[in-house]
């Protein structure tokens, strides 16, 4: 249980990230469309129809994260590819599918310093809370997240100083 927690613990605001390495006004361009439901309303998807969108890392399962309503999205993160201090102002629900992400959360993470991170293990779900202060990135390995909220969700970058290298 001790270690259960401590896994929830750090990736809580992991999946979070999905927006925050670019710029807000890019991530309100964006369009990613949804897989389509079949003639009688399910939304059954195969895994070729869930890749990421061309040129993207996101795709969207169904609903809209801009929109309100519930939504859910899948992000694939390329090795080295990651995010950098923010928040949500709405909570979410992580699954991690594929890969070792890793994450950091809470006060700490107002600071990005990619050294001091925690590893996430696939399989891991992560309740992420609203306002909570996170960062993520897929380090060494292709990560793949699904995350399931309630829209419209904002992402809030924090901007203070970085260590290791890193860009508001």
């Amino acid at each position: 249980m001790r270690r259960s927690r401590a896994i929830l613990g750090s990736g809580l605001l992991a999946g979070a990230a999905l927006f925050a390495a670019r710029p807000v006004a890019a991530q309100q361009r964006e369009v990613h469309h949804p897989v389509e439901p079949d003639q009688n309303g399910f939304v059954v998807a195969q895994p070729n129809d869930l890749a990421a969108d061309e040129g993207g890392r996101m795709k969207v399962l169904v609903g809209n994260p801009s929109k309100p309503g519930i939504y859910t999205i899948r992000i694939t993160w390329a090795p080295g590819q990651g995010s950098h201090p923010h928040y949500h102002d709405q909570g979410r629900y992580i699954t991690v599918l594929k890969g070792h992400w890793y994450v950091s959360t809470g006060p700490e993470a107002d600071v990005y310093d990619p050294d001091h991170m925690k590893r996430v293990d696939p399989g891991t779900f992560i309740y992420e809370p609203p306002m909570g202060h996170h960062y993520d990135m897929a380090k060494d390995e292709e990560v793949v997240v699904q995350i399931t909220g309630m829209g419209p969700v904002k992402t809030i970058p924090i901007r203070p100083e970085s260590k290791g290298g890193g860009q508001d």
